[in-house]
């Protein structure tokens, strides 16, 4: 990956930055120039909170190409708090225990390197929710 290309996507990759349409309120991820809902122009930048749970989810035993060293591996569509389905790797947890509705939470992991002297790229990934003690 080029490096001008890493940089343009860092809020996307670090802190699930997307937009929120003007018009009606739609959050959007990534970001958009026209809602989904509505087709109003969307350029309000808004963070998620990065947190959500698992809507659904399937495990990934042949990889594509420079993915083959983590297979198997388990990727999920993960229902936002805040609406959007966003696709993802989950990490730090056993297979057995992902489940439909998992409380999950976003965390920055490594994605892959580019070349072995390369540039080191990260982005999100899923965990189970922590539950923050009382």
């Amino acid at each position: 990956m080029e490096v001008s290309r890493h940089w343009r996507l860092n809020e996307q990759r670090y802190r699930l930055v997307g937009e929120t349409c003007d018009s009606c309120g739609t959050k959007l991820f990534p970001p958009r120039d026209v809602c989904l809902e509505c087709a109003a122009p969307a350029k309000e930048l808004y963070t998620f909170t990065g947190t959500g749970e698992v809507f659904s989810y399937t495990t990934i035993y042949d990889a594509p190409a420079g993915f083959e060293q983590n297979a198997p591996y388990t990727v999920a569509l993960v229902k936002l708090e805040e609406g959007p389905l966003v696709t993802a790797q989950l990490t730090d947890m056993a297979k057995d225990e992902i489940h439909i509705g998992m409380p999950v939470e976003m965390v920055t992991r490594k994605l892959s390197t580019d070349g072995p002297e390369g540039m080191i790229v990260y982005g999100y990934k899923f965990r189970p929710a922590v539950v923050a003690a009382l």
